[in-house]
């Protein structure tokens, strides 16, 4: 019987490390990690691992909201998907993830890229959108 990515990559203990590694490159974050503010590191973490985790194979079905509805009111643009992409690699790399593992890895998380990023600010709007505040955070201005 063949192993799960989630096997191969060495389950729980690789995850969590690997999360706790890259939401340290997050929450460090010029621009990504506003997204982040006010909301506790080790809980998002917690989301991620068991999130992926399912998404690797893993035992336990992942509990929380769906993707789409989770960053729904995110304007996240495909630029601050590659930063978050980059990161992630990164700390696959870090963590001491095999190279062939670290691909399929980025592989399953660049699957739900659709349901993350948006088009424009505009395309973000919807007639239910009364009591709902978007989050748009402006890139940082580059240094001179």
């Amino acid at each position: 019987m063949s192993q799960t990515l989630y096997e191969e990559v060495g389950g729980l203990p690789v995850l969590q490390k690997v999360h706790k590694i890259f939401y340290d490159k997050v929450y460090a974050h010029e621009w990504l990690g506003q997204f982040f503010a006010g909301h506790e590191q080790k809980a998002i973490e917690d989301r991620q691992t068991s999130f992926i985790a399912e998404k690797m194979g893993g035992p336990d079905p992942y509990p929380g909201k769906e993707l789409k509805m989770v960053h729904e009111a995110m304007y996240i643009n495909n630029e601050l998907f590659e930063i978050r992409k980059a990161l992630l690699a990164a700390s696959l790399q870090e963590a001491g993830v095999d190279e062939a593992l670290r691909i399929r890895w980025l592989k399953i998380d660049s699957a739900f890229k659709h349901h993350i990023i948006k088009a424009s600010v505009e395309s973000m709007y919807h007639n239910d959108w009364k009591f709902k505040k978007p989050i748009i955070i402006p890139k940082p201005a580059e240094n001179k």
